[in-house]
């Protein structure tokens, strides 16, 4: 295969390997600074170096001030499209920009200042967005957190954010049911051991929410007062090391990992990114289905759009039951989107509500180019559906929350390369992306390994943790010295094209979701039956992977174990909440494990896939390995 065809990305990589400064430098000059960089890179800085040092900056006037400044004041900026409250609204790049200084200023009534941190627990509305670049535009430092987490995930994230303001909705609203947010918030801040100093609550008329007097502030009549008084807040300069956001990622002791984001080098790399890795112009309308809970909504709905001056679609709706199968089709068609970012999920989703595709003929797709794949492994059969469904390119490619942007991918605003399915295809400039054995010695082509990237991490990886630089070190840099571990497994092939296996730690990969098995065993251990425990997950043909417990009751317990099933499954959904997808626990008289007391999960797992295994060496009991087959048999799992 000629894998260079018409593409520049190989000479484009190269430069990027060879001079990194000079590549990152000519890209940050899409970027408008207060103060330029001293240094493009500086090794000494930060745990491993640090991108853009000494420069001086402002996120959110990169997004919006300048554009309205230069001749994109008229332009929709954002369109929010919601199945789920009968809603649409458009903002111009002028209006968001309006909407961003109030609640700024707002923010700073609260006592907000550069560096305070503020929470945002939101469902998919523009206030979300608006509070983002609102905090970005006063340097305070944001933390989204997914509206499907329950009280005690929250409470978690408090407590390691510290937060002055949290920013709050009375509901979210999924398909067919009212989530209501505020009694989780309520129950998160009595959890918690810091305490906000203020709430603002956006009130929905789906469900109104009782207020706490003296501590809940309504987000309509603080709009209402700022704009009637003429309240406005300009951007705080930050440093382009100074952090942005915080976003929290399992972690596999369970205790979640707070991920750091920077100013500077975020900003670069991702305008970098909209022209080059997905091929869009400004002006164009760009479609993430995400939410901006996770890093996807984060990079691709809200800051890389509006840096690049796109029109970016903010949507509330799922793939399917909004009202049908052909929801992403219609709004791809209403608003003339060019491409769309989702999870290979939504796809599967829409194959199996409409596999002949009846829904995608009834709308016009003329301005449609691309789709982009992303969030967990894109299984091929699910791609040439796809491809063969929309006839343009399908684009799989692959990143974490840790990276903020495409690891691996194929650069259409470069030149396409050829596809192979089942592979993200090569690294992104500034990623040197390696295989490697236990040694961190590299493996040759076609051999399964570890992948690492060699340091430093091009802009806008995370620097750190939040205060944790050692647990960054040992988390991500000490196993294989020199690189940055991605706890993925895979290898590359004979062109260099990447193939992305599994995860090697114990995070399992829910419809997109990174969920820590650690996390869900916490939940599991803490019901007063349950002696001992493991999670696995085990293959999902909907959401690619889904968990499942294995409990072993404490001895003389003698009630029924599905009613103890059930129990566990209610709980993982009060504690995680439904975003776990948990709905399997399965009782076991004991766990196979090794001599030394290890569980082995990866053993149970192949069994649960129906995939090969050998008997471990270092078992303890193998009659055990039977027992577990036979109990994932009885309820309708494995071979």
């Amino acid at each position: 295969m000629d894998v260079k065809s018409q593409s520049r990305y190989h000479e484009v990589y190269a430069r990027a390997q060879k001079d990194p400064e000079g590549f990152w430098a000519e890209a940050a000059r899409e970027i408008d600074w207060i103060e330029p960089a001293k240094r493009i890179f500086d090794p000494k800085e930060g745990v491993y170096g640090r991108w853009f040092t000494g420069a001086v900056c402002n996120t959110c006037y990169n997004a919006l001030d300048r554009h309205v400044a230069r001749g994109r004041a008229d332009q929709t900026a954002i369109i929010y499209d919601s199945p789920v409250a009968n809603a649409k609204r458009r903002f111009t790049y002028a209006e968001l920009l309006d909407e961003v200084k109030a609640l700024a200023a707002t923010l700073q009534d609260f006592g907000v200042t550069k560096g305070d941190r503020v929470i945002l627990y939101m469902p998919m509305v523009p206030e979300a967005a608006i509070a983002m670049l609102a905090c970005a535009r006063i340097g305070a430092v944001h933390s989204v957190v997914f509206g499907g987490f329950a009280a005690r995930e929250l409470a978690t994230r408090i407590d390691d954010a510290k937060p002055k303001l949290i920013l709050s909705a009375s509901c979210g609203i999924e398909v067919g049911r009212v989530v209501p947010y505020k009694p989780l918030l309520d129950e998160a801040i009595k959890l918690a051991r810091s305490k906000p100093h203020a709430c603002i609550i956006l009130q929905r008329p789906q469900a109104e929410a009782a207020m706490i007097g003296g501590r809940d502030h309504d987000w309509a009549a603080l709009r209402e007062q700022a704009k009637r008084t003429g309240k406005s807040a300009d951007c705080v300069p930050v440093l382009a090391t100074d952090p942005l956001y915080i976003l929290y990622t399992s972690g596999t002791t369970g205790i979640p990992k707070g991920v750091v984001r920077d100013n500077g080098g975020h900003m670069v790399a991702l305008k970098w990114s909209m022209q080059h890795l997905y091929g869009i112009d400004p002006g164009e309308v760009w479609w993430t289905a995400s939410d901006v809970g996770w890093v996807v909504g984060h990079s691709y709905i809200v800051y890389a759009p509006l840096f690049h001056g796109a029109t970016s679609i903010l949507y509330e709706g799922k793939p399917v039951g909004t009202p049908n199968a052909g929801a992403f089709w219609r709004v791809i068609s209403e608003h003339g989107a060019v491409a769309l970012f989702t999870a290979p999920t939504a796809f599967r989703a829409i194959k199996k509500e409409d596999p002949q595709g009846t829904f995608f003929g009834r709308y016009d797709l003329s301005k449609f180019r691309t789709l982009f794949l992303a969030g967990e492994r894109a299984d091929p059969d699910t791609l040439v559906w796809a491809e063969n469904l929309l006839h343009v390119p399908v684009i799989d490619h692959w990143w974490q929350t840790e990276t903020g942007w495409c690891i691996a991918g194929n650069p259409m605003g470069l030149g396409q390369l050829p596809v192979k399915h089942g592979s993200p295809t090569v690294p992104m400039p500034g990623y040197d992306v390696q295989i490697v054995d236990e040694a961190a010695k590299p493996v040759p082509a076609n051999k399964m390994g570890s992948i690492v990237i060699k340091l430093p991490l091009p802009p806008a990886c995370l620097p750190t943790l939040w205060q944790q630089d050692a647990r960054f070190r040992e988390s991500y840099l000490t196993e294989f010295p020199g690189y940055y571990k991605t706890a993925d497994a895979g290898f590359k092939d004979e062109d260099g094209y990447l193939y992305i296996m599994g995860r090697t730690d114990d995070i399992i990969n829910v419809a997109g979701h990174r969920l820590s098995t650690g996390g869900i065993e916490e939940v599991l251990a803490s019901h007063p039956d349950v002696a001992e425990c493991a999670v696995i997950g085990i293959k999902d043909s909907l959401k690619g992977e889904v968990p499942c417990g294995f409990v072993v009751l404490k001895s003389g317990v003698a009630r029924a174990p599905n009613a103890i099933e059930r129990e566990i499954v209610q709980l993982v959904r009060d504690k995680i909440g439904p975003v776990a997808a948990f709905k399997l626990a399965i009782t076991v008289a004991r766990l196979p494990k090794t001599r030394s007391g290890k569980i082995l999960r990866g053993t149970m797992k192949k069994i649960a896939d129906g995939d090969s295994w050998t008997m471990p060496a270092t078992i303890d009991d193998p009659a055990i390995l039977d027992e577990i087959g036979a109990s994932l048999k009885e309820h309708g799992v494995g071979a």
